[in-house]
């Protein structure tokens, strides 16, 4: 579900020489595992000054056009629910400009600028895809009547949504399609698999039964105790 980037293939022209995208025509991701973490902003900036670790490992990703991202653009996955099926058009890059914020309303008109369509007609949820799950980004207003939250807590930095870089982000058009719903066949086919693996580790740890319990329920058997003797007390006089 989610886009990742690509490996950068060099190519040889008719003439045999060695093509070399410029940098303006490549983003540098950061990798977190197997997912693109963080983007390498400013070209001209060395590697040294993004404090990186010796392991890192860097992605390169090929772009159609120049890209030039400034501090406060976030790059987003984006993809139109299609209507009728529990299904998705293919990724598109949304650059987002967070200088005014990272609340949900701002986002909200973004998207639906990019998309054409009105901001109360469209829905968006981000897609977590290790829980093959979306949680939907409701607008400031809902989250006002909702949940009553503080103004300060509307930064989708933060719990629950942790936004960043790369994350992909589900739309929906109310215009064609007004439920709720954004999770799809391959995000059950994901929760089963993870509840079947849950359900076999629980199993397995049942089987194991450790050699401390094997002994607690076991009963110790008391030493035979000696035939009572009588007992003779006798007071002596101390005057």
């Amino acid at each position: 579900m989610c886009c990742r980037p690509r490996s950068v293939a060099m190519t040889l022209s008719p003439s045999s020489e060695l093509v070399i995208p410029s940098p303006a025509f490549l983003r540098a991701w950061t990798m977190e595992g197997q997912r693109p973490s963080r983007i390498l902003r400013a070209n001209q900036q060395q590697l040294k000054e993004y404090k990186l670790g010796r392991k890192t490992e860097i992605c390169l990703e090929p772009l159609e056009k120049e890209e030039n991202l400034g501090p406060h653009d976030v790059v987003l996955r984006t993809q139109m629910r299609l209507p009728g099926e529990r299904a998705y058009t293919p990724c598109v890059d949304l650059v987002w400009d967070t200088a005014r914020g990272w609340t949900a309303s701002s986002l909200r008109q973004r998207v639906a600028y990019f998309c054409s369509l009105p901001v109360e007609k469209i829905e968006i949820a981000k897609y977590f895809p290790e829980k093959f799950e979306w949680l939907p980004i409701s607008s400031w207003n809902q989250q006002l009547t909702k949940r009553k939250k503080k103004k300060k807590q509307d930064n989708l930095q933060g719990a629950p949504y942790y936004l960043k870089d790369g994350d992909t982000i589900g739309i929906k058009n109310l215009l064609v399609e007004d439920d709720e719903d954004f999770s799809t066949v391959r995000d059950d086919l994901g929760k089963e698999t993870q509840k079947q693996l849950a359900l076999g580790k629980k199993s397995q740890e049942a089987l194991r039964v450790p050699s401390s319990d094997l002994f607690s329920g076991a009963r110790i058997p008391s030493r035979p105790r000696a035939p009572e003797a009588s007992l003779s007390i006798h007071v002596g006089s101390f005057r």
